[in-house]
This record gives C-alpha cells, sequence and structure tokens, in this order.
C-alpha cells in the first residue's frame, strides 16, 4: 500500500513539473500581465468528495495560470523581484519532493547547503570574518531578526538583560535615513519599538544619508541605513557611518534587500565601502540572485548575540545540532537557504558578476534611451533602479505605466519620489536580453505618444 501511495505522488509530481514546464516555455510569447476575467472559477465551492488531482491541476494550469503576472519573465521590470535561475528552480522541485526540515537531526544535508551558501555569501560581500546569520522568508522577517538583536544588545550593555521585556526598560534612540524603506519601520514596531520618536537624517538628491546631519551618537542608539535606495539604488555612506558608530558605541543596520549584492559586482563595489563596518546586514536571494521567494537572509557580526535573541532552548533539541531556528524567527520551515546554495554553485563568482553588470548595463541604457523618449531620471544610475519622470506632465506617468501593463509587452509600476510623479524601473531577471529592453523602450514610446496625443 505505501509504495502504491508513494507511486501516486510521485505521479502528480510529475505531471504537476510537466506544467510548469510548459508555463516556462511560453514566457517569451505570452503577456506579462494577467488576465483576471476567470479567477471566479477558482472557487467552484469546497467539494463534498476531494477532487482528482489531475482536474487540480487542470483548473490550475488554465485558470491560475493565465491569472499569474510573468515576474518570471525577462519583460517584467516592477518590484525587484527577480526570476529564478535554473538551477534554484530545479533545487526548490527537488527540495519539495525531499520536504526536509532546516535542521540538523531532521535535515543534515540541507543544513550544510544552508551553511555553505551563508559562509560563500559573507565572502562574496566582503563582510568580517566570523558573520553568521540565518535564512527567513523574506528580508522584513531578517530586520525584524536582526532588530531584536540590536535592541536586546543594546539593553543588555545598558544594564537591562535579555528576557527581561521591554517594561522599565532604559529608552533607546532610533536614527534612520528619510528614506528608509517601509518594511524596515513595520520590522521596528514588530520588535517592540516605536517609530514616532525616529531622528530622521536628510538625505541629497540621490536619496543617499547625509553625514552633516546625522546627530550625535551614543550607545543607545540605533541606526538604520540601506543599501539599495528603492527609487533610486544609491548607498548611504557607510564608511563614514561605521567610523562615528564604532566611535560611539552605537548599533548600525544596513538594510540592503536587494542593493547588497552590488558589492559583488566591480562596477559598483565602490560604492559600498566601509559596508564592513556596520553590525548587521540584510540581503535577499530572491530579489537580486534569482532564487525563488522566501530566501531572505539576516546577517550579524554578533552571531553569540543574534543566538542569545534567537534561540528557541527547548530541552528535547540538542545544544549540539545545528538549527537555524537559533539564529531566526521561524522554529520549523523549508530548506530554503538550499535554493541560494544551488544558485551561487551555478554562477561561480564570475557568473554573479555578470548577471549584476548586466543589471547595471541594463539600467544604464533604459535611463538614457528614456530620456532621449522627453522623460527625465533625476538621479545616476548607481544600480538596477531607473525612476523616470515626465517634465510638466507628471500627471501622465501613472497612465503611460498602466497603458504599457495594459498592452501585454512589458510590466513596471507608477511611483513617486521627492515629491515628484513617475514611474519606476527595476532590472533583476536574470533572463532580461537585449531584445527585452527594446521591446520595453518600444512600448514606452508607443504609450507616450498615445496617452500624450490630443484628443
Amino acid at each position: 500500500m505505501e509504495n502504491s501511495l508513494l507511486g501516486l505522488q510521485a505521479e502528480a509530481f510529475s505531471n504537476g513539473a510537466a506544467r510548469g514546464v510548459r508555463y516556462l516555455k511560453q514566457l517569451p510569447d505570452r503577456r506579462v500581465g494577467p488576465n483576471l476575467s476567470r479567477l471566479a472559477e477558482l472557487d467552484p465551492g469546497l467539494p463534498e468528495q476531494g477532487a482528482d488531482v489531475g482536474d487540480i491541476l487542470d483548473l490550475l494550469e488554465t485558470v491560475g495560470g493565465e491569472g499569474t503576472v510573468a515576474t518570471a519573465a525577462g519583460r517584467y521590470f516592477g518590484y525587484v523581484i527577480g526570476g529564478a535561475l535554473p538551477a534554484a528552480s530545479a533545487a526548490r522541485a527537488l527540495l519539495s519532493a525531499w520536504d526536509q526540515v532546516a535542521d540538523g537531526l531532521t535535515g543534515p544535508s540541507v543544513i550544510k547547503m544552508e551553511e555553505t551558501a551563508v559562509s560563500w555569501i559573507v565572502r562574496l560581500l566582503g563582510l568580517p570574518e566570523g558573520t553568521d546569520g540565518a535564512f527567513t522568508t523574506g528580508a522584513t522577517m531578517s530586520n525584524m531578526a536582526l532588530l531584536v538583536t540590536a535592541r536586546d544588545t543594546l539593553l543588555s550593555r545598558l544594564g537591562h538583560e535579555r528576557g527581561e521585556g521591554l517594561i522599565g526598560a532604559p529608552g533607546l534612540r532610533i536614527v534612520a535615513s528619510a528614506e528608509i524603506h517601509a518594511t524596515v519601520l513595520k520590522s521596528l514596531r514588530m520588535a517592540g519599538l516605536t517609530t514616532k520618536s525616529i531622528e530622521w537624517v536628510e538625505v541629497d538628491d540621490q536619496g543617499q544619508m547625509r553625514i552633516d546631519k546625522l546627530p550625535e551618537l551614543d550607545d543607545r542608539t540605533l541606526v538604520l541605513c540601506q543599501a539599495g535606495n528603492v527609487c533610486s539604488g544609491a548607498f548611504d555612506p557607510f564608511d563614514e557611518l561605521g567610523d562615528k558608530c564604532n566611535a560611539a558605541g552605537a548599533w548600525l543596520h544596513v538594510d540592503g534587500a536587494f542593493g547588497l549584492w552590488a558589492r559583488a559586482c566591480s562596477d559598483t563595489a565602490t560604492a559600498l565601502k566601509g559596508l564592513e563596518k556596520a553590525d548587521s546586514w540584510v540581503v535577499d536571494s530572491h530579489k537580486t540572485l534569482n532564487t525563488p521567494y522566501d530566501s531572505g537572509l539576516a546577517l550579524c557580526r554578533h552571531p553569540h548575540e543574534m543566538q542569545a535573541s534567537m534561540a528557541i532552548g527547548a530541552t528535547y533539541l540538542p545544544a549540539t545540532v545545528s538549527n537555524p531556528a537559533n539564529r531566526a524567527p521561524e522554529f520549523s520551515r523549508s530548506a530554503r537557504g538550499a535554493e541560494t546554495w544551488a544558485a551561487l554553485l551555478s554562477l561561480g563568482r564570475q557568473g554573479l558578476e555578470d548577471m549584476l553588470s548586466r543589471f547595471h548595463g541594463h539600467a544604464r541604457r533604459i535611463s538614457g534611451d528614456l530620456t532621449a523618449l522627453g522623460f527625465e531620471v533625476p538621479h545616476e544610475v548607481h544600480f538596477n533602479q531607473v525612476f523616470a519622470t515626465l517634465p510638466g506632465a507628471e500627471d501622465a506617468c501613472a497612465r503611460i505605466a498602466g497603458h504599457v501593463q495594459a498592452s501585454g509587452e512589458a510590466w513596471f509600476g507608477q511611483a513617486s519620489w521627492k515629491g515628484r510623479q513617475g514611474f519606476r524601473i527595476s532590472v533583476s531577471n536574470w533572463s532580461t536580453r537585449t531584445e527585452d529592453v527594446d521591446r520595453l523602450i518600444a512600448a514606452v514610446a508607443k504609450a507616450k505618444a498615445e496617452v500624450m496625443a490630443p484628443a
């Protein structure tokens, strides 16, 4: 009976994989935007008797597939999502069959892959020796894990030990870039820290923190900066920030969900000088490395402090067995770090640099082509982000973005930055080719001509 049941599972797995293959092969020619006309069919009512696997996959492939945004396609330039490298995508398929829990007792091989991936990333990003971390569901949870660690460490240094809670705790100061990402603020609140009294630091015309506007720091200060402004892609001045934080005993945290990878590319690495002076860093594999989702990574130069804040401490868990739950919020979770291991192994150092350099090159070209079409890009192209607006007709940018989305040729979204309305183009997919950029620019040119045509 058991062999028969496992045979059914294997057959279903193969059926689902075959449909996934069909979807991937259709991506170069399909529209990027979704078809929403049949979504109601996904709620046929919960049946009394279970449905056949083949029927479920039929519904999933047709109605479900039509309703997807083709973020895996090279013509998706919306949120910094990336695609999934072949090795990473294949690894996820195999890992779903293994169904391993990321724990040394229940998944020893996948834990080895995760630990190896972390060590590779620490070296690729030039972080201090001894830096360690853990994979999470994404940048938000990675930020939370590290902000809890920073909170506990700063309070402990002030005599308020871990486990005492926040009631009666000394007050901490939070100093942050005026353009820090909203998910960092959400993570602060989840860590029990207020966002009402943040000491905001002005940014320059590129979105970088101004050191001359930094307040005096002390040993109860948590400083929040970023690698990769969400609109301009710019990097905060880590070298000077790190020196000031280290001199004051403040904790410097870097949110680098997509931008931290720029440190591994010779074209952009110098802009991240001094990154190693921080105390903690967040990076996300899916955003720029092109692994599937759920691949956030929390990195800390004080792993003993991270473990002190995150360790679960269950009596039935051997202390000598490696367990990511000791460095992250989740207890049991999938072996998501193995996909990052597969992605890095498939690229190698040179392949990673080549991919990052392509992102930067495509972004520079897009900026130039948009400028030639009459748009304004009010920032340098620091990495893979391009914010564009239309002088004298900023309100038309949302309509232009909507026109391109409706055409199915490409996908990007409207945005606002520094009080100006426009749209944002992010280049983060390994499969984006010159031809995809050609189609993007042609779609924008057509949209602009039609939106701006006299009534």
